[in-house]
């Protein structure tokens, strides 16, 4: 796997291990909130390229709609993949939100792995069948547009010594997954839900039948691309790069809040 000259890399293993710990390490300290109060506040890096460079992560609550927040020291989604032409060894860029939700809020088997929300964008394919979201009748040719997802994270030494990779479906089984699952062998659900970025700030409005377990969740907030294997088969879909953790050390420090964000 090849990583960009302009971002640092994260250790991978230290993200799995952190994932897998919880909110057992303690979260960097909470600077000025240029985003408004709550959340999650990270100091600016000069080392991470300026749209990935994650300043601000909050998710609140609006009656039954969640509301994902990120705040980034340049243009939110200003930086894309380089088109390759091909599926396999392709790259995904990734706004992440890691949570501590149970898989099965959102249609997937329960305790399956870490449930994350997800806006990402990848020229080489498309996930989101079910939209058009550049609207010229073609539904299968967005990939390239920011778009959401749910997630299921998982650690595999195949992706790289402590690596994550997003859960893939072993062939011959049929686990329980959303009624928006876009066909991919992977624990992964395109919901359709639409990004809207608006200079430094990217926010997606998601709506839930039970917002309690949203609400009682912890949450971080991660800037990272993702790989798709060269031979496009298990591990499918692997976590290669990690430009900015919102805490630090990914334990998860957020609370969700109640309420219309503060400004």
């Amino acid at each position: 796997m090849t990583t960009p000259v302009f971002f640092p890399r994260l250790s991978t293993l230290a993200l799995a291990a952190a994932l897998l710990a919880g909110a057992a390490v303690p979260a960097l300290a909470h600077g000025p909130k240029p985003h408004g109060e709550g959340g999650i506040a990270s100091v600016p890096s000069k080392a991470v390229k300026a749209p990935f460079d994650i300043v601000h992560t909050r998710i609140t609550t609006e009656g039954r709609t969640a509301v994902f927040h990120i705040g980034v020291a340049g243009k939110a989604g200003a930086l894309k993949p380089t088109r390759t032409g091909k599926l396999a060894g392709s790259r995904v860029f990734s706004y992440v939100w890691p949570t501590t939700l149970d898989p099965a809020v959102v249609g997937f088997e329960p305790g399956g792995g870490t449930l994350a929300f997800a806006v990402t964008a990848h020229p080489d394919f498309d996930d989101t069948p079910l939209f058009d979201e550049n609207g010229d009748g073609n539904p299968g040719n967005d990939g390239n547009l920011w778009h959401s997802h749910w997630v299921v994270l998982q650690p595999d030494e195949a992706c790289g010594p402590g690596a994550l990779k997003v859960a893939d479906i072993p062939e011959g089984q049929q686990p329980r997954l959303p009624k928006t699952w876009p066909g991919l062998p992977l624990l992964i659900d395109s919901p359709g839900w639409s990004p809207r970025l608006k200079g430094d700030t990217l926010e997606v409005r998601v709506p839930f039948d039970d917002i309690a377990p949203v609400q009682a969740a912890r949450f971080d907030g991660v800037a990272a691309a993702l790989h798709v294997n060269a031979s496009v088969h298990s591990p499918l879909l692997c976590v290669a790069d990690v430009f900015k953790v919102a805490s630090g050390q990914l334990s998860l420090p957020g609370q969700v809040e109640t309420g219309a964000p503060q400004r």
